[in-house]
C-alpha cells in the first residue's frame, strides 16, 4: 500500500534569508492552481487545465529569462497521446515542429552533415544499435509513420527549448512568470489555500518574452545560482488552492516538503550510478570521418555503439554505450557509463577526455572511436551525473525480481507520497530518472494528463475546500502512475528492452500501446 500523508503541515524555508525579507502578507488573490516550473511538463499542465475550463492558473519559474538551453528529446507514442488528450492544438503544433526537425535533416537542434557518398533509395531514417564488431543489435525507425503504424501514434524529435517555446506561446503571457524562485511553502487552512513565498532579482529584464517577440535575444550573463545582494531581491507571496510542482529532479518544492520530515532521505535525488561524458562537437578529418561513416553511421543520423554481447537471440547488457550524432562540421557524442560519483566530481574538461579514453580502452572500443575522443576540444566537453527519485521500494533497494514483495525494507527507505495536502509532485519532481529509454518528458506528459483530469473533476464538483476529496484525487493519481513508473525505471536502469526483440515488443506494448480514453474514463 502506498504511503500517504493527509494531515495539514507547515513547511520550512529552503533558503536562509533575513527575517524581514520573507513575511506573511495580507490575504490577496487566490489562484485555483499555481504550477511551479515552466518546463514542458509544467506548461502542458497549465494548458490542460485551461482547456478544461480552469483559467485561474499561474505558472512560475526560477529562471531569470527563457533562454535556448537543453538538448534534443524524443516524444514517443505514450507522450504524444497524453499531449493530444491534454490539448489537441498543442499536439498539432509540437508534431509539426517535430516532423520539420527530422525532415530538414536536423538532430539535437543542429543541421546534419550530408554523407559524401551516393545516396541509396530513400528509406526511413534509422537509429541503429551496434556492438563493437559493428553487428546490428537493434535498429529503430525514426519515422513518425512507422511508429504510428506499429503503435497507433508516432514519434518526433524536438529540442527541449523549442518544445518549451511552443507550449509557452499557447498560454497568455501574463500567466507565465519567470524570475520567481520559490523559497517557502506554507499551508494556510484558514484561507483554504497554500502560500508560496518567492524571491526575484529586481535588476533584470522584467519581460522574459521580450527577446523572442522582437527578435533581440536577451543575454542573461549572470549565473543562475549567483549570490544576489539582499537589497536586490524582491519578495512576493502567491496563494493557490492547489500547487502542482513540476520543477524538475532538483525540485525545491519536494525538498521543502520532505527535508524536516521522516522522509528527509528523499528530499533530494539519489545518484543512479550512471553518468554521461559528452562532446557537443568535434571537427573530424576526412580519413576519420570515412571510418566513422563506413563502420558506424552508414547514412544514419544517429547510432549507438555498445559493448553489449550477442548470445543467440538475446543480448548481454553491459554498462557502456557511445551515441554518435552528426554535427555541422563534425561529430558529437555521448558516452553513458556506470561509475562512482566521485570519479566525475571536480574533473576538468581535459580530465574528462582522459577518463573517457580509459573507459573506452578498458571496454575494448574500436580505435576510430577512441581517436574521436582524443581530438575532442576540451572547451566542448561536459559531464552529467544521472540522478533518480525511485518510484518503487523494490527498485530503490535494487531488488532483482520486481514481483518479490517479501523484501525487508529499511524504514528509511519507505517511499513518501507524491502529494501532501494541496500540493502534488509531477514529472521529474516525482520520479526523475536517467534518459536511457527517453521516457522522462513522455511520462511527465502522462502525469500532467492524469493530474489535470482529476483537478478538473475537483473543480466540476466544487471540491476546492474539501481536503478529503483533494487527498483522494491525488491518491488516485499516484495509485495509477506509480506502478508504471516502477516498471519504466527498472527498464531504464537495466536497459532490458534492448536485450532481445521479444523484450522490446513486450516493453513497447506495455508503455506505448495503452488506451488513454479508457485511462481517463477510469479517473472520472
Amino acid at each position: 500500500m502506498l504511503e500517504t500523508k493527509s494531515s495539514p503541515h507547515t513547511y520550512t524555508k529552503a533558503d536562509t534569508l533575513p527575517g524581514s525579507v520573507v513575511s506573511p502578507s495580507a490575504p490577496q488573490k487566490i489562484y485555483d492552481v499555481v504550477v511551479v516550473g515552466a518546463g514542458p511538463i509544467g506548461l502542458a499542465t497549465a494548458i490542460g487545465l485551461r482547456k478544461r475550463g480552469i483559467e485561474n492558473v499561474l505558472v512560475i519559474d526560477q529562471t531569470r529569462a527563457f533562454r535556448e538551453v537543453g538538448q534534443g528529446l524524443d516524444l514517443l507514442p505514450n507522450g504524444l497521446q497524453a499531449l493530444k488528450h491534454l490539448d489537441p492544438s498543442a499536439y498539432e503544433e509540437v508534431k509539426k515542429i517535430g516532423l520539420g526537425f527530422l525532415n530538414s535533416n536536423q538532430f539535437n537542434g543542429q543541421k546534419t552533415i550530408e554523407p559524401t557518398q551516393e545516396q541509396p533509395p530513400k528509406t526511413s531514417p534509422q537509429w541503429a544499435y551496434k556492438n563493437l564488431q559493428g553487428q546490428i543489435i537493434q535498429s529503430i525507425s525514426l519515422s513518425f509513420d512507422d511508429w504510428f503504424k506499429d503503435y497507433g501514434e508516432g514519434r518526433v524529435s524536438i529540442s527541449w527549448y523549442n518544445l518549451q517555446t511552443i507550449l509557452r506561446q499557447l498560454l497568455p503571457q501574463d500567466r507565465v512568470k519567470a524570475n520567481h524562485r520559490c523559497i517557502n511553502v506554507v499551508n494556510e487552512p484558514e484561507n483554504g489555500c497554500v502560500r508560496i513565498d518567492c524571491v526575484s532579482d529586481t535588476g533584470i529584464e522584467a519581460n522574459p518574452y521580450a527577446y523572442w517577440t522582437d527578435g533581440q535575444k536577451h543575454n542573461d550573463t549572470q549565473p543562475q545560482n549567483s549570490n544576489v545582494a539582499p537589497q536586490e531581491l524582491a519578495t512576493k507571496s502567491i496563494r493557490a488552492k492547489l500547487i502542482v510542482a513540476a520543477d524538475g529532479i532538483n525540485s525545491t518544492v519536494r525538498r521543502l516538503l520532505y527535508t524536516d520530515s521522516q522522509y528527509h532521505n528523499f528530499a533530494r535525488p539519489e545518484y543512479s550510478g550512471f553518468a554521461a561524458i559528452f562532446c557537443r562537437e568535434a571537427e573530424v578529418a576526412k580519413e576519420l570521418w570515412t571510418k566513422l561513416e563506413e563502420n558506424f553511421f552508414q547514412n544514419s543520423p544517429i547510432v549507438t555503439i555498445t559493448n553489449d554481447e550477442i548470445s543467440g537471440n538475446s543480448v548481454c547488457i553491459n554498462n557502456i554505450s557511445m551515441i554518435l550524432f552528426r554535427r555541422p562540421t563534425g561529430v558529437g557524442y555521448i558516452i553513458h557509463l556506470a561509475l562512482p560519483l566521485d570519479s566525475l566530481q571536480g574533473k576538468s574538461e581535459s580530465s574528462l577526455i582522459d577518463l573517457a579514453l580509459q573507459v573506452l580502452e578498458k571496454a575494448g572500443f574500436p580505435d576510430a572511436l577512441k581517436q574521436l575522443v582524443r581530438i575532442s576540444p576540451p572547451a566542448k566537453m561536459q559531464q552529467r551525473p544521472y540522478y533518480i527519485h525511485h518510484a518503487t521500494i523494490s527498485d530503490s533497494l535494487q531488488v532483482s525480481n520486481p514481483t518479490d514483495l517479501n523484501t525487508e525494507a529499511d524504514p528509511a527507505k519507505i517511499l513518501p507520497a507524491w502529494s501532501v495536502g494541496r500540493i502534488v509532485l509531477v514529472g521529474d519532481a516525482a520520479h526523475g530518472m536517467p534518459p536511457f529509454m527517453a521516457q522522462g518528458a513522455n511520462q511527465g506528459f502522462e502525469d500532467a494528463l492524469v493530474v489535470t483530469t482529476l483537478i478538473a473533476k475537483i473543480a466540476q464538483e466544487n471540491n476546492w475546500d474539501d481536503p478529503q476529496a483533494i487527498a483522494k484525487a491525488f491518491e488516485k493519481y499516484e495509485c495509477l502512475r506509480r506502478p508504471l513508473m516502477g516498471y519504466v525505471q527498472q527498464a531504464t536502469l537495466k536497459r532490458s528492452p534492448h536485450s532481445s526483440n521479444k523484450k522490446w515488443q513486450e516493453y513497447s506494448q506495455h508503455v506505448y500501446c495503452r488506451n488513454f480514453d479508457q485511462l481517463i474514463e477510469g479517473l472520472l
